[in-house]
């Protein structure tokens, strides 16, 4: 059941360290529809959407990364689920 929305801001260098992958792979694996794209400040735009408990623990995969990365800070606003995406998608 999608019951919930984050809207999240990686920062960190987590940009050509394979963060993107990284995030598309764990949201695959949970089932967890959104996107995740580089912005020109260096941080990593997220959207998850999904089960509010499975959301949770996706964010703890990405406030650790892959172990090329360092995430220095991760700020998620919640919201209600659009349902806009299918799947998750790298931009």
């Amino acid at each position: 059941m999608t019951d919930a929305r984050a809207h999240l801001y990686v920062s960190g260098m987590v940009q050509g360290v394979g963060y993107r992958y990284f995030a598309i792979r764990k949201a695959s694996s949970y089932g967890i529809n959104g996107f995740a794209k580089n912005l020109a400040d260096g941080r990593v735009e997220i959207v998850a959407e999904g089960d509010r408990g499975i959301v949770e623990e996706f964010i703890k995969d990405l406030k650790r990364g892959p172990i090329s990365a360092h995430v220095s800070d991760v700020r998620i606003e919640w919201d209600k689920p659009t349902f806009e995406f299918s799947g998750f998608q790298g931009l």
